[in-house]
């Protein structure tokens, strides 16, 4: 069991009855410092919370049992559910975030984070595709945990998926999918993206949310080979439907 500090939250409320908990869902901070974070999710006005938040020094601190339905993912959507809140369990990872002086993770803090992960998957029935971002469910208004967040470390210790590695593109280049195909398939995997075929701004933004996610070294909001590959990987090692 991690060891955890106790830092009660006074925001959150009942779970809805019957309801499983199936997403894990990490965040950063983007704030300043970690008190500061620490302050802002335990302050009643602010009426947002997580369960954990890990420090980068790796200090745990826990916020809201896991039986309680904690406030961190705000509007947001997943396979056509819209209570994120309901369903998931919260981490926020301490770090200025893009707004003030984005930075990699550091490693001690990697480590709590991977043995507080474990520790929930062992208690909650969560399938590795549903491993999230506060950027996969709020593509529009979210970044986090962003393109310096090592998701294909966590995979590798069994925490979320990671595509497979991919070629890159065939010269001449194959044609990419055309982009209803992409936004089909973007759906399949849970993201709520339009079905309408056209490469419109809220598309781009779901397009870049799953490049943060899934190939960060190039966030472009841009259809391109690499990512339809990418995504095609995934939905492979999905389980049927």
């Amino acid at each position: 069991m991690s060891h955890f500090v106790d830092r009660p939250s006074p925001n959150h409320d009942a779970r809805p009855a019957g309801q499983a908990v199936d997403i894990l869902l990490l965040h950063y901070t983007d704030m300043e410092s970690a008190e500061a974070a620490l302050d802002r999710l335990c302050d009643p006005r602010a009426r947002v919370s997580a369960h954990y938040c890990v420090d980068e020094d790796g200090t745990a601190y826990r916020l809201v049992g896991e039986g309680r339905r904690a406030w961190h993912a705000g509007a947001s959507s997943w396979a056509g559910a819209s209570d994120i809140n309901a369903r998931s369990i919260g981490i926020e990872l301490v770090n200025p975030g893009h707004s003030c002086g984005y930075r990699a993770f550091p490693e001690a803090q990697m480590a709590t984070l991977i043995a507080v992960a474990k520790e929930v998957l062992a208690r909650h029935p969560i399938p590795p595709a549903r491993v999230l971002g506060h950027s996969d469910v709020a593509p529009a208004r979210k970044r986090d945990p962003g393109e310096l967040f090592d998701w294909r470390a966590l995979a590798a210790v069994g925490i979320g998926l990671w595509p497979r590695d991919v070629k890159q593109a065939a010269e001449p280049p194959e044609p990419l999918p055309d982009m209803a195909e992409i936004q089909a398939k973007l759906a399949r995997f849970g993201y709520a993206v339009p079905r309408h075929g056209r490469l419109d701004g809220e598309t781009r933004a779901v397009i870049a949310a799953f490049q943060r996610h899934f190939r960060p070294t190039a966030v472009t909001g841009e259809p391109d080979g690499e990512t339809a590959a990418r995504l095609g990987s995934l939905l492979a090692r999905l389980s049927p439907a």
